[in-house]
């Protein structure tokens, strides 16, 4: 048994319970770890999503990995193996407050593809020029669930979550300038935020804001093989 055997043990029967998929973090990730995890996807025929894979690591793969892997740059996302395009109408909106939050934005939107689920994704609707944002508000108000990414002061969120019905996550994401402190003043002001209801992730958090909105629309139920309830059944 080598290395890279002993030390990843993959969750597959995460979908099972809870209806949504483990999904591989790779930034400490070691080549060989990777290629041992590709291989038991690709010999399992399993699809399957890739976060925080940076360029020299998708470079490194084997041809044999990198062949069937649809790799994202900008999201360091690369989505392993066949999945289905997403269907129906979009119900979930992924909103940045500016350019430099497109990072994380599309890390949310990369996931919900992955889960074949229609998302629309709104860019640079900061408050610094108002009409942005309130300019989209119809629409977004048509949404159930609005993913608000934002760095700075975070001011963004707040502002959706005091005109839109639906449920709105925040993403606070770690762009900014010194007292930004990495992230940290957009996650306060997020926890603080007096439009009520809002939900908050970790800094920079999309893959998480993402799987929150598949839960919120009801996509994990009903993709749940729901083992505890079948045993109860026997």
């Amino acid at each position: 048994m080598n290395d890279a055997s002993r030390e990843v043990r993959l969750d597959v029967g995460r979908r099972a319970r809870i209806g949504l998929e483990e999904a591989v973090l790779c930034e400490t990730k070691t080549p060989a770890q990777l290629a041992h995890i590709l291989k038991q996807a690709a010999d399992s025929g399993r699809s399957m999503l890739l976060t925080r894979l940076s360029e020299p690591q998708f470079q490194a793969l084997r041809a044999e990995h990198a062949a069937v892997l649809d790799y994202h740059a900008l999201s360091q996302t690369g989505i392993f193996g066949a999945v289905a395009p997403p269907e129906g109408p979009a119900r979930i909106a992924i909103v940045t407050a500016g350019s430099s939050d497109a990072r994380v934005a599309h890390e949310a939107t990369r996931t919900l593809a992955y889960a074949g689920v229609a998302c629309e994704l709104v860019c640079d609707v900061g408050v610094a020029g108002l009409w942005r944002v309130l300019e989209q508000v119809d629409r977004l108000a048509e949404m159930d669930v609005v993913i608000a990414v934002a760095g700075m002061d975070g001011a963004m969120v707040s502002v959706i979550g005091g005109l839109v019905p639906g449920l709105v996550i925040a993403v606070p994401v770690s762009t900014g300038y010194g007292a930004a402190r990495r992230g940290e003043t957009a996650l306060n002001s997020a926890l603080t935020s007096c439009s009520p209801g809002v939900v908050v992730v970790n800094i920079d958090n999309g893959f998480g804001a993402a799987c929150a909105a598949l839960r919120a629309v009801g996509y994990a139920r009903a993709n749940r093989a729901d083992p505890v309830g079948a045993a109860h059944a026997r």
